[in-house]
């Protein structure tokens, strides 16, 4: 009943009308209006409204029939609209959040629903924010409290849930099985690179030493043969040599037809004397030193023929003897 003087609460805009036509909006506090000509019409809470959104039916894009229901964040925003724009704006924001909700839901599929539960609110939101504005009415949230499933459909979601699982670890074992045979063939192909490398190197020492006793050997000989070269240079060394050459023939010929049967022997074999002048012979040629000629030398005509070396050695033998 209107006295004249009127307190507005807080967060609340009160609706008057003179004689039945939109006079103003009272703002919280204190007010002042004409008994009999002004009346409070309409009364809007300022503050933020939850509304419960009923369960409803929905089908997705693969044709999957889900139960959903939501929660709406409402705040009037425009009183006046609010008002004389819609004659039951939680009403009517209600029905265009089940209406929008059903729209959106058809664009998606059942896995999607899921996993795009955010941009399926704010989707909402927009939708009826944009339907909602020449009401005065503004929709801060939306979101969607319970989605349910039909019980096969739950079913094959869960039978789905365990082939992932079974599919991951076998990825894993394989992946493991994998990384075990790629290590041991690692491990092989490191052990043949060692083993490749030591072999080399054995290699290599056993050249070196074999090498190193070559040298050996030809050093031990170059001094025989200078110890040798300097006993034949002294007194009586050609008998020496001589008496050396004749002990190796007869050695010689006591190993004939030991491993083989068919040998073939000079015409002189038992003739010691001869082989042995032979030999020596053949020593002294090879140890007579050459004279070094000039290019513009013309060596002199032989007149007297020197008789062979193996004829003088056979006189000095007979001689001798």
């Amino acid at each position: 009943m209107n006295i004249g003087v009127l307190f507005v609460p807080q967060q609340e805009a009160w609706v008057v009308e003179r004689m039945g036509k939109f006079h103003r909006i009272l703002e919280p506090g204190l007010n002042f209006l004409i008994p009999l000509l002004d009346r409070i019409r309409y009364v809007q809470s300022l503050k933020e409204i939850v509304i419960n959104v009923p369960e409803q039916s929905a089908v997705t894009l693969d044709n999957v029939t889900l139960q959903i229901d939501g929660v709406l964040y409402l705040r009037v925003m425009d009183p006046y609209k609010a008002s004389y724009g819609v004659e039951d704006p939680e009403y009517a924001v209600t029905q265009l959040a089940q209406t929008t909700m059903r729209s959106e839901l058809g664009k998606l599929s059942l896995d999607r629903v899921f996993r795009e539960r955010e941009s399926l609110n704010a989707n909402i939101v927009d939708a009826i924010n944009q339907a909602s504005d020449c009401w005065g009415i503004r929709c801060l949230r939306y979101e969607i409290k319970d989605i349910h499933v039909p019980p096969r459909v739950k079913e094959s979601m869960q039978m789905q849930v365990e082939a992932e699982r079974r599919k991951r670890a076998m990825v894993l074992e394989s992946e493991g099985t994998r990384e075990s045979a790629i290590n041991v063939a690692e491990g092989q192909k490191q052990a043949q690179i060692l083993a490749s490398e030591a072999q080399k190197a054995e290699q290599i020492n056993k050249a070196a030493g074999e090498a190193n006793a070559v040298l050996v050997k030809a050093k031990a000989k170059a001094e025989a043969i200078q110890l040798l070269a300097a006993a034949l240079a002294q007194q009586h060394g050609s008998a020496a040599a001589s008496l050396s050459v004749a002990e190796q023939y007869v050695s010689a010929f006591s190993k004939l037809a030991k491993d083989s049967n068919t040998i073939l022997l000079p015409t002189n074999t038992g003739d010691v004397t001869n082989m042995v002048a032979q030999a020596l012979g053949i020593y002294s040629t090879l140890t007579k030193p050459q004279p070094v000629k000039k290019e513009d030398e013309v060596p002199p005509a032989r007149t007297d023929p020197q008789p062979p070396a193996v004829e003088v050695l056979k006189a000095e033998q007979a001689s001798s003897s």
